[in-house]
């Protein structure tokens, strides 16, 4: 079995222990997850868990809200039972979980890839002001959020040893074509029919932004929890990242990124006219105010 068909294998796994409770909320249970992960133990999953709490606590949510512990009748031969301590776990639970994980382990690191796209997917499901957008606004607080997190991706990149501006372009190069099949971004921007001066994030709508966004902020906590050194590796990095988001894509049943339509409209021309419409607004609103005062 090659490393495509135990990632596969594993995404299916982390589906097929999903529960689900009375009120339709998703959760795993520990016990069970602990199995998935190649604990022998459950008591050496424990520290693990405990872990996941703080940086839950840290990261300012609710501990109680994302691991639930609660008592399991289970059969311990000769069809007697017994209770055993269990915790429901949220998907953002199981998330920090993996991410506290032995990453040299391919179940955890397919884990952590699995988790945290799953995540973010239903941060933006559940974010109802983002869902009230229109796909104009949709792309362009995703490209916000692409500016920003692509300036933490260049500082830890190069605290790995990306250093000049050629290497990060290989770098960058390295993200696209594991995302894109293959495909570079000279490639993408020809696919694209862009003109020189356009670049190829501010010609992407929410879905493919989004996508993209998964694969700078997952490349960028791999680098910096695992301590990459060296450019070479943590090229290997970032493509492997983008192919695993790829792939997630895929057993999710959505589009290929170069697959997805380009927008009509560049972002550029976009953030020009809502800030022109911006600023036509905050005139309208001066103008009562000067006519009272005379103006």
């Amino acid at each position: 079995m090659n490393g495509k068909d135990i990632e596969k294998k594993h995404f299916q796994t982390f589906d097929s222990i999903k529960e689900t409770d009375s009120e339709g909320r998703e959760f795993w249970t520990s016990r069970k997850l602990s199995k998935i992960l190649d604990y022998s133990e459950y008591r050496h999953f424990l520290p693990v868990v405990e872990k996941a709490k703080e940086a839950c606590k840290k990261s300012g949510h609710k501990v109680s809200d994302h691991f639930e512990e609660f008592l399991e009748m289970v059969e311990i031969g000769s069809g007697a039972k017994r209770k055993l301590q269990d915790i429901k776990l949220s998907r953002y639970a199981c998330y920090l979980i993996v991410q506290n994980g032995d990453p040299s382990k391919p179940v955890i690191a397919n884990g952590q890839t699995y988790f945290a796209i799953q995540t973010r997917r239903q941060e933006l499901a559940d974010d109802e002001a983002f869902q009230r957008l229109r796909e104009e606004e949709k792309r362009l607080f995703l490209r916000n959020e692409m500016r920003e997190h692509n300036k933490q991706l260049v500082e830890t990149a190069q605290q790995a040893g990306v250093e000049s501006n050629l290497d990060f372009a290989i770098f960058q190069n390295h993200g696209y074509k594991g995302l894109y099949g293959g495909l570079n971004a000279k490639a993408i921007h020809q696919r694209k029919e862009l003109k020189k001066s356009q670049q190829i994030l501010d010609n992407m709508g929410s879905t493919e932004l989004a996508a993209n966004l998964f694969r700078a902020t997952q490349t960028e906590e791999k680098l910096r929890r695992e301590n990459i050194q060296r450019k070479t590796k943590a090229n290997k990095t970032h493509f492997e990242v983008g192919k695993k988001v790829r792939q997630t894509i895929k057993e999710l049943g959505g589009t290929m990124p170069e697959d997805l339509p380009t927008p009509e409209e560049d972002l550029k021309k976009l953030e020009r006219r809502v800030k022109s419409a911006e600023n036509k607004m905050i005139k309208n609103s001066e103008l009562p105010k000067k006519l009272e005062d005379g103006e």
